[in-house]
């Protein structure tokens, strides 16, 4: 039915300058239109009435052919798509994809055709370019230079999102790595700062609604990409990586082969915030490369590095740390940089003999280098190259490490980006998962690499140590940003919920954590990642709450649902997640006075079963107590400034 009723309200109007098509979504509540005039090709979204896009450019820039400029459309074709799947490690196991999927051809003043192809949902639009073998079938490869893509935003929108860093700067020459300061609610054209633009995803209020933009589908036949500063049009466009990244080696543009489908952008759209937060978009559009050797074992971790730094990389610390994760039940414990000289691979295989016993797997820590930053902690120049990668992953495999982090990579590269793939591939091989860090934004990983357990991509829990200032100011704001910005499109390893007052083995020096230890805990269910590696220390067994350490030994870190419930970025943000039978609702605050929330909880009711972990008042002190909704399952809570809370309802479920 659904089939017939596209083919109907697909319009087409056309006069001897141009050609237009408007195509909705299967419950007509977003509709894309698409046209050819002044012989360029334009779209523009509208959703529930209110324009989200104005008209936004289209188009390639490839060394064989023109695909920017004097286009003209020959014609859409439309099918209906629908399907269900399911996928472990991202924020519903179970998720639908309906959408009209419409293949849009156009041919340019030489001949050459290619095709645009959308797929248009009622909260989400994704589009991707099509090029077919060339000059009657003789081209089979081309570069691609740039797009002409674009996003054009009504007058009077904001935007929330991080700027792309110059090449080779910070630490060691690592960046850009995607932990940069997030710009808040800033006008549209507000200049990125380093002046390359803004990295993905990027999140814009327009007026009468919300849009989050995103890439999926990117893998080695393609470059990462961002947005451009806005232009003089007031257009975003589509920005390939920077000359500078990977210290210089590599092109920025794209190599491929014909015929070719670049990766998707994607478009999500909602009048409310919670398409934005409950978005499955850049699973939606990809599917599995290969088939996990092993399926990767979810769970939580230690990490030593986070409080003990450098210094505990030894094999007594993490002989302490291994032990800490078996008295909080947790499944892996992660062995960060150093390990190679500092305990060596004697002390490590009896490290993974000694956590096998107790239950727990080991995480290995790798450098990505190489030669594109000046990186010395080791393991180095062994993820870069596949002889010695290989190596390493087969003694892995034999000694039974369960899980590789790589740190420090250069870019957006294509040869980045196929060495994000390699090392992803040989891994899967020897049944190892694999975290990445100083790295880029994962676009549709979870589900097109099944070993693939989490990326950082954003300014983590390390910077509590390293700044009093983001301590201050950063760490809340940011809190209530990811929900609906950077952990909407992938898993997110932040490495956080620390407990400790003061960021340091003793727990008596360093910089001191603002927030709430009830914030902390929301942080566990706010920030998704099938494998968290929380920074705890043990010596939160007997200085934190006792009610913290009881959550955070109970605390899932794959779910079944995810849901908005309230909320608004850079102020606070409350979401809630499903793990089996039982609800998870986390809130945190960014606001400088209390704010008292009467939350709508559509999976309670009366007869849940209900605890609270809450800051009793400003002071922060964590209070533990018995709840009930009332009897329309609504919640009252009071969030304090840099406070937070956590709901867990058992026998609760959403209406049907």
């Amino acid at each position: 039915m659904k089939l017939s009723i596209l083919a109907i309200m697909l319009t087409v109007s056309a006069t001897a300058a141009s050609r237009t098509y408007e195509i909705p979504s299967p419950g007509a509540r977003t509709v894309l239109t698409l046209s050819d005039s002044d012989s360029c090709l334009v779209y523009s979204v509208a959703h529930g009435g209110t324009t989200m896009l104005a008209d936004s450019p289209l188009g390639l820039h490839t060394s064989c052919a023109d695909f920017a400029s004097g286009l003209r459309l020959t014609g859409v074709d439309t099918t209906y798509v629908s399907r269900t799947y399911s996928q472990s490690r991202i924020k519903h196991s179970t998720a639908r994809y309906e959408a009209c999927r419409a293949v849009a051809t156009a041919v340019n003043a030489a001949g050459d055709t290619m095709a645009v192809e959308f797929s248009v949902g009622d909260n989400d639009i994704a589009f991707r370019y099509l090029i077919p073998r060339l000059h009657k079938g003789e081209t089979g490869a081309l570069t691609i230079a740039g797009e002409n893509s674009g996003f054009a935003f009504p007058e009077g929108t904001t935007a929330f999102f991080t700027p792309q860093s110059d090449a080779m700067i910070g630490w060691k020459r690592t960046k850009p790595s995607y932990e940069e300061v997030y710009a808040v609610e800033v006008p549209v054209g507000t200049p990125s700062g380093y002046g390359h633009g803004f990295t993905f995803p990027a999140l814009f209020h327009v007026p009468g609604g919300w849009v989050l933009l995103g890439e999926t589908g990117v893998d080695s036949h393609y470059v990462g990409s961002h947005i451009s500063d806005c232009d003089p049009a007031g257009v975003y466009r589509i920005a390939f990586p920077m000359a500078g990244e990977n210290n210089g080696n590599g092109d920025t543009s794209a190599a491929v082969a014909l015929p070719a489908a670049t990766p998707w952008r994607t478009i999500t759209l909602g009048r409310e915030l919670g398409p934005i937060v409950e978005t499955t978009v850049a699973w939606d559009l990809v599917e599995p490369l290969y088939e996990p050797l092993e399926e990767p074992r979810p769970g939580r971790g230690t990490w030593s590095w986070i409080m003990w730094q450098d210094e505990s990389i030894n094999y007594d610390d993490q002989r302490t740390y291994i032990d800490f994760a078996a008295d909080m039940g947790y499944e892996n414990a992660l062995i960060d940089n150093w390990w190679d000289t500092r305990i060596g691979r004697d002390g490590v295989e009896r490290l993974v003999a000694y956590a096998r016993d107790r239950g727990v797997g080991i995480i290995l820590w790798y450098s990505s280098s190489g030669w594109w930053n000046d990186i010395v902690q080791g393991p180095v120049n062994v993820m870069s190259s596949s002889i010695e990668r290989k190596k390493a992953m087969r003694w892995m495999r034999d000694i039974g490490v369960k899980g590789i982090k790589v740190d420090f990579f250069g870019g957006d590269k294509q040869e980045t980006m196929r060495l994000y793939e390699d090392i992803l591939a040989d891994a899967n091989d020897y049944g190892i998962a694999v975290i990445f860090h100083g790295c880029t934004m994962p676009r549709g990983w979870e589900r097109m690499y099944p070993n693939y357990v989490g990326s950082e991509a954003v300014l983590a829990s390390e910077n509590m140590v390293f700044s009093q200032d983001f301590c201050d100011n950063v760490e809340a704001v940011h809190a209530t940003l990811h929900p609906f910005i950077r952990n909407a499109l992938g898993s997110m390893e932040y490495g956080g919920t620390i407990l400790n007052k003061r960021m340091s083995r003793s727990n008596d020096s360093g910089t001191e954590r603002r927030t709430s230890d009830a914030f902390q805990l929301a942080t566990a269910v706010l920030f998704q990642n099938a494998v968290q590696n929380f920074a705890l220390a043990p010596n939160n067994l007997h200085d934190a709450p006792a009610a913290a350490i009881d959550f955070m030994k109970r605390v899932p870190t794959v779910w079944d649902e995810t849901r908005f419930i309230d909320g608004y970025p850079g102020k606070y943000a409350v979401i809630a997640r499903r793990h089996g039978d039982v609800w998870y609702v986390g809130g945190v605050s960014a606001l400088d006075e209390p704010v008292r929330l009467h939350l709508r909880l559509p999976m309670c009711s009366p007869e849940s079963r209900m605890t609270l972990l809450a800051d009793a008042d400003a002071s922060g002190r964590l209070e533990y107590s018995h709840v009930a909704p009332a009897h329309d399952g609504t919640l009252d809570v009071v969030l304090y400034p840099r406070g937070g809370f956590v709901v867990e309802a058992e026998n609760a479920s959403l209406p049907q």
